[in-house]
C-alpha cells in the first residue's frame, strides 16, 4: 500500500507542477500519508508521521454555541466557513525518546492561492491549534484564511495537557522546553511546506504567521530566529519578556497575601478612581482611557488609602501595596537576554473589565476571585497560576518549591538560560528586514495578562538598534486603548491579514487603520469604530460628531 501511495504522490507532484486543477482532490489528499523524513525538517527530529488525512467538504459559517470566553471575541464567537480542504494530522517524533511528540494539523484547500498562514498558540499551549478559524483581531464578516485559499496550520508546541498535571510540568524535559520556546513552530513550518510541495507541486510563494499572547511571542521569535522563513507576521499582545512576566506575576500574587487581596469591590474602587482621573483626557467621557501615557501620571493610587475613610471605600496599607505592585516595574539584579533588566508596569484603565475565561481585567488576570493559594486553584488569578508554576517548573525545576520563597538571585544562571530560550527581545531584525519581511505588532492598553509596555519597550529597542527610518520600512506598532488581552472593551476588529498581504505583496505600507466593534451574528453589524493609531499616537475625540464613528477622532 505504501508503494502505491508513494507512486501516486510522485505522479501528483508532476501533475501539480503544471496544473493543480487536474488533480483529483481525494487522491491528492490520500497521497499525503507517507512519512516525512528528518532531512526535510530544518531542526533535529526523528521525522514526522501522518496519522490521518481526510478530504473535508465545504461548510458554512455558524455561531459557536459554547464559546470559551464570555463575551467572546470574533475568533471564538463564530465557527468560520470553510471550503473543501484536506485535513492532515500528524506528529513529529523527538530526538529524546522521553520527550513528547509535536502534534500538528495542516489544512490544504482544494483551491489554493499559493500562500500559507501559520497560527500561533496561547498560554502554555499543550492543545492542538486546528488553524481552521479566524485570526486574532479578525472581522467576523470577512472570510477565514483557509476560506481565502491559504494553507493553514498549527501545533500543540510539542506537549499535550493532561488532567491533574500542572500546565508547566513539560518544561522539566529539555527538548520539550526548547520545542515550546521556538523549535516546534519551525519544525511544523517545514513539515507544512513539504506537504504543500507534495500536494500542489511547489512550495508556497509567501508564508505568514499570526498569533496573540503566547502566539504573539512565537511570531516575534520567528522573525528573530528564523528570518528567512516568513514573509509577514502579525504579533498581537505578545508575551515578549516571558521571564519578566512570570516573575512579575508571581510578585503580584505574593503581594496579595496577608491582607493584600483585592476583591471585586476593591477592583471596582480602583477602576472608578482611574476613570475619574483619566477618562476625559482624550476629550470624551466614555469609559475608555485613551491617553494611556498621561494617565500614568494623572492617577496616584495612594489617593485611595484609608485615612479617616470608611473601610469599604478605600484601600488598607496591604491592599495599596498590592495595587502599587501592579503599577510598578519589576527589576532584576542581573541582566536577562539582550541586556533586559526590567519588566514594565501595567497601565491604567480596564481594571474592572468583566468576563469569563481569559477575557477581563484584574479579576481574570491579577486578583482572582479569592486570595492566592498554594497550590493555585480555579479561584486563583492567572498571573499567580502561570507565574508560580513557571517558578517551580521552568526556573527552579523544583515542583515542591514554595514560590513565596523564590529568590531570583539564587537562580540567576537558570533565569538567564530560560530567558535566552523564551524571551523574544532581540532588537536586531536586520536579517528579517533585508529579505523583505514585514512585521505588525499590536498592543492593547487595558491588557492585564501581559504589560503592553513590554511591546512598546521592544519597539523602542529596535529603533535604537536599527534607526527610525529603516524600522519604518518593515515594522509597525499599533495601540488600542481600552481593549483587554483578547480585544474586548473597545473596537479592535481589523482585517490584519489583508493589511499584511497588501504590504508584503503589494508594497502598500499601512498607516492609520480603522478598528470596529461588531454584533456577533450575521450580518455582523458594525456598532462602533475608532482609528487604530500608530504608536505613540492615540485616538482623541475631535469635540463634535458621532462618538461611535471613527471620523469623529484623530490620532494625536
Amino acid at each position: 500500500m505504501k508503494i502505491i501511495l508513494a507512486a501516486i504522490a510522485a505522479l501528483l507532484v508532476a501533475a501539480c507542477a503544471t496544473d493543480t486543477s487536474k488533480v483529483d482532490p481525494a487522491q491528492g489528499c490520500a497521497a499525503l500519508k507517507e512519512p516525512i523524513g528528518s532531512g526535510s525538517i530544518g531542526l533535529p527530529s526523528s521525522g514526522a508521521t501522518i496519522d490521518s488525512t481526510e478530504l473535508v467538504a465545504a461548510a458554512p459559517l455558524a455561531i459557536n454555541p459554547k464559546p470559551l470566553f464570555t463575551p467572546p471575541p470574533p475568533d471564538f464567537a463564530i465557527v468560520a466557513a470553510t471550503p473543501e480542504y484536506c485535513k492532515v494530522i500528524g506528529s513529529i517524533a523527538p530526538v529524546d525518546p522521553k520527550a513528547p511528540p509535536i502534534r500538528f494539523q495542516v489544512n490544504l484547500p482544494t483551491q489554493w492561492n499559493g500562500s500559507s498562514v501559520q497560527f500561533g498558540g496561547g498560554g502554555f499551549n499543550g492543545v492542538l491549534m486546528t488553524a481552521l478559524g479566524l485570526l486574532p483581531s479578525a472581522r467576523p464578516d470577512k472570510p477565514s484564511p483557509l476560506a481565502r485559499g491559504f494553507v493553514t496550520y498549527g501545533t500543540d508546541s510539542g506537549h499535550q495537557n493532561a488532567p491533574g498535571v500542572p500546565l508547566q510540568a513539560f518544561a522539566l524535559n529539555d527538548e520539550a522546553l526548547v520545542n515550546f520556546a521556538h523549535a516546534s513552530y519551525k519544525k511544523v513550518r517545514d513539515v507544512a511546506v513539504e506537504l504543500m510541495k507534495r500536494r500542489y507541486g511547489s512550495a508556497p510563494k509567501r508564508l505568514y504567521f499570526a498569533g496573540t499572547s503566547e502566539g504573539g511571542r512565537e511570531g516575534l521569535t520567528m522573525a528573530q530566529r528564523y528570518p528567512a522563513d516568513y514573509d509577514g507576521i502579525f504579533s498581537r499582545a505578545p508575551v515578549i519578556n516571558w521571564v519578566g512576566l512570570q516573575t512579575a506575576g508571581t510578585r503580584a500574587g505574593i503581594a496579595q497575601m496577608d491582607g493584600g487581596w483585592l476583591d471585586a469591590d476593591k477592583v471596582r474602587l480602583v477602576h472608578t478612581a482611574v476613570l475619574a482621573a483619566c477618562d476625559s483626557r482624550d476629550g470624551l467621557v466614555d469609559g475608555i482611557v485613551s491617553d494611556y501615557e498621561g494617565c500614568r501620571q494623572a492617577f496616584d493610587p495612594s489617593s485611595l488609602r484609608c485615612l479617616g475613610r470608611a473601610p469599604g471605600n478605600c484601600l488598607n496599607d496591604a491592599q495599596l501595596k498590592a495595587v502599587q505592585t501592579i503599577y510598578s516595574p519589576y527589576t532584576f539584579p542581573f541582566a536577562l537576554a539582550n541586556g533586559v533588566t526590567t519588566y514594565p508596569a501595567w497601565g491604567r484603565g480596564g481594571e474592572n473589565a468583566q468576563g469569563t475565561g481569559a477575557v477581563g481585567g484584574w479579576i481574570s488576570w491579577q486578583t482572582g476571585t479569592a486570595p492566592p493559594a498554594l497550590p493555585p486553584g480555579p479561584t486563583s488569578s492567572r498571573a499567580w497560576l502561570y507565574g508560580s508554576g513557571a517558578v517551580q517548573y521552568f526556573f527552579a525545576r523544583e515542583p515542591g518549591l514554595d514560590p513565596r520563597k523564590f529568590d531570583p538571585a539564587r537562580f540567576a544562571e537558570r533565569l538567564q538560560q530560560v530567558s535566552a530560550l523564551m524571551d523574544s527581545t532581540d532588537p536586531d531584525l536586520s536579517r528579517f528586514a533585508a529579505r523583505g519581511g514585514k512585521l505588525v505588532i499590536s498592543e492593547h492598553m487595558a491588557d492585564y495578562a501581559q504589560s503592553p509596555y513590554a511591546g512598546i519597550d521592544y519597539y523602542r529597542s529596535v529603533i535604537a538598534r536599527m534607526g527610525q527610518g529603516p524600522v519604518d520600512g518593515f515594522l509597525r506598532l499599533y495601540v488600542t486603548p481600552g481593549a483587554d488581552h483578547m480585544g474586548m472593551g473597545a473596537p479592535s476588529n481589523v482585517d490584519m491579514l489583508e493589511v499584511l498581504v497588501d504590504w508584503v505583496e503589494g508594497g502598500r505600507a499601512p498607516g492609520e487603520l480603522v478598528q470596529v466593534a461588531q454584533e456577533m451574528a450575521p450580518p455582523f453589524k458594525i456598532t462602533q469604530a475608532r482609528p487604530m493609531c500608530r504608536y505613540p499616537q492615540f485616538p482623541r475625540y475631535r469635540g463634535a460628531g458621532n462618538p461611535r464613528a471613527a471620523e469623529s477622532f484623530e490620532c494625536r
